[in-house]
């Protein structure tokens, strides 16, 4: 029996939502309502447009479910800057800023990439 290659992609993308939904629980618990459920919606959805684009039809369903990650990614990103610009809260936010950071670093290059082998 062969072992399954890991999805770098896939797994860190799955971390990173558990991570999100830790941080959306701290910020309920602080009270702060309006940007953690933004933040748990877009950081959630990152992961979930993968797990689409691997089951895609076709190179360019695959593109366009990781295009939409990529895209939340950076909404997600987004709301983790206003957070920690904003002073909301006193938690501190770097580590998902990174996480966050990576992940639309992998994505970008798998998408630009996916996009030369469509051309």
């Amino acid at each position: 029996m062969s072992a399954v290659k890991e999805n770098v992609i896939q797994t860190k993308s799955f971390q990173f939502s558990l991570q999100i939904i830790e941080l959306f629980r701290k910020l309920q618990a602080e009270r702060e309502y309006i940007i953690s459920k933004q933040l748990i919606r877009s950081g959630t959805s990152i992961g979930a447009n993968v797990e689409e684009a691997i089951a895609g039809q076709s190179k360019k369903d695959f593109l366009s479910k990781l295009s939409i990650s990529l895209k939340e990614a950076r909404e997600t990103h987004y709301w983790l800057r206003l957070l920690k610009e904003s002073e909301l809260t006193n938690l501190n936010v770097d580590a998902y800023l990174d996480a966050s950071f990576e992940l639309i670093s992998i994505l970008s290059a798998i998408v630009k990439t996916t996009r030369q082998k469509l051309q």
